[in-house]
């Protein structure tokens, strides 16, 4: 599994703030911005581990890149005024298939479950002698992925938009299904609101 792969981070960075551009969390500067990023991080990461397992994988969308923004931006509702502009290149490290399956985790509570409890499987057992940055919880569950498995009322406040399941649906969508085979998940289970 690539795990913490250096080279997933522009696409891990890009689509985390394709998610919260797309679906904010309030102001700019305001704490609920910060902690619906941080939600959409949380899931973006878990989506790119899934679509990237291998450091091959990574190296291999590092190359030759995850594809853009275009066609979620056009879902969404989001197309920037000029996708050429300065500023806008971030848009090319977007990887659709990551997005929609965060949005799926975002909006489904037991699929985000299912998806970082096969992050966790896979990444392999070994020992580092560093030492965590934060503490594991009970269940091998660690404390990177609180936000999106166990939002607090605070969380959920400032990531309306980005859990919404109706508004999420669009993008959701385009590649539900692949996730659902990915993860052995019943695909006409509806998803749950937070």
């Amino acid at each position: 599994m690539a795990g913490p792969s250096t080279a997933l981070s522009p696409v891990i960075a890009a689509s985390t703030h394709w998610l919260a551009r797309a679906y904010p969390g309030g102001e700019s500067n305001t704490v609920a911005c910060t902690l619906a990023e941080l939600q959409a991080r949380q899931a973006v990461t878990v989506a790119a581990w899934l679509r990237y397992p291998t450091e091959i994988d990574a190296a291999l969308v590092a190359i030759a890149g995850p594809g853009g923004s275009a066609l979620l931006d056009w879902k969404a509702g989001s197309e920037p005024e000029d996708e050429y502009a300065d500023g806008e290149g971030w848009r090319t490290w977007v990887d659709e298939v990551v997005v929609s399956w965060a949005a799926c985790l975002l909006a489904d509570p037991m699929l985000a479950r299912r998806g970082v409890d096969s992050v966790i499987a896979a990444l392999p057992a070994i020992p580092d002698p560093r030492p965590r940055p934060h503490a594991r919880r009970g269940g091998g569950l660690p404390n990177e992925f609180r936000r999106l498995l166990q939002p607090d009322a605070r969380d959920r406040e400032a990531a309306a938009l980005l859990r919404h399941p109706d508004l999420l649906e669009p993008i959701a969508a385009m590649h539900r299904d692949s996730l659902l085979y990915l993860l052995d998940a019943e695909p006409d289970r509806a998803p749950l609101s937070v």
